[in-house]
């Protein structure tokens, strides 16, 4: 994951990207959104790491990144990245109405990260939403 992410290796999204298609193929899920990277990461990086393992899959963007510049994960404790505030905004709250959405995230650590996105689909009237992540 480290040579993917943070090394732009962005070659070995396929090694995971057919079995991770099929799991959200097998979701019977209406929308899949995949947690967001922030302005900042997105101009370093060059790509989403989530959505890059997703290719194929047709994404729907409801969250954004409220900050341009997020702090890495990584470089938080379990307890500081339990005390992160809300760092997603929703960017329409119209297609997310009523609709089930499977979120998807690449390293479930402490599970706040999808908690927060989930939270905040919930409170903008999304009918449901589960999770799946690539490692944890």
């Amino acid at each position: 994951m480290q040579q993917y992410k943070f090394n732009g290796d962005y070659k070995l999204r396929k090694i995971f990207n057919r079995e991770l298609i099929n799991l959200v193929h097998t979701s019977d899920m209406d929308l899949v959104v995949a947690i967001p990277v922030s302005h900042h990461t997105m101009m370093t990086r060059g790509f989403n790491q989530v959505a890059s393992l997703l290719e194929g899959v047709e994404l729907t963007e409801a969250l954004q990144v409220k900050v341009t510049k997020k702090m890495q994960q990584s470089h938080f404790n379990r307890r500081g990245r339990m005390k992160r505030e809300q760092p997603f905004s929703i960017i329409d709250e119209k297609i997310i109405e009523g609709q089930s959405i499977l979120l998807v995230d690449d390293v479930y650590t402490t599970g706040n990260t999808l908690h927060h996105a989930a939270d905040l689909l919930l409170a903008h009237g999304a009918d449901s939403v589960k999770s799946i992540s690539l490692a944890r």
